[in-house]
């Protein structure tokens, strides 16, 4: 399992009326997280050739993160098979040093040409 990490700090645009994160913001976050992960590792024949698409998603919310607040988010792959990837994302309140949310989300791998699923190769699995 490799462990993909960044951080980033919470801003006035990711609070909600109560003046702490809002949760989709968190939603986002894990998305982000997933994209710059594959980005990062998967070469560019790889990325123009194929992409992800989300088909089912939980979270749990642990603690709140407020303005200012240094966030880890760090995500890993924990089952690849067939056409389906499961990847888990931890987000840390660095600023607190709590879990503020975790999450499981089961991603698609989808051929960029024809836009119908696709098999993930031992290429794109051991990358992750």
């Amino acid at each position: 399992m490799k462990v993909f990490e960044k951080i980033i700090k919470v801003t006035k645009d990711d609070l909600d009326q109560l003046n702490h994160v809002n949760n989709v913001c968190y939603v986002q976050w894990v998305q982000d997280i997933a994209e710059l992960h594959w980005l990062n590792n998967a070469p560019k024949d790889i990325t123009d050739n194929y992409f992800w698409v989300m088909m089912s998603h939980h979270i749990d919310y642990k603690s709140q993160a407020v303005l200012g607040d240094d966030i880890n988010l760090k995500t890993f792959v924990i089952k690849s098979e067939g056409l389906i990837s499961i990847r888990k994302v931890e987000i840390f309140n660095l600023s607190t040093n709590k879990l503020a949310a975790a999450s499981e989300t089961k991603w698609c791998f989808m051929n960029a040409n024809t836009k119908r699923p696709a098999r993930i190769p031992e290429e794109v699995i051991s990358l992750f």
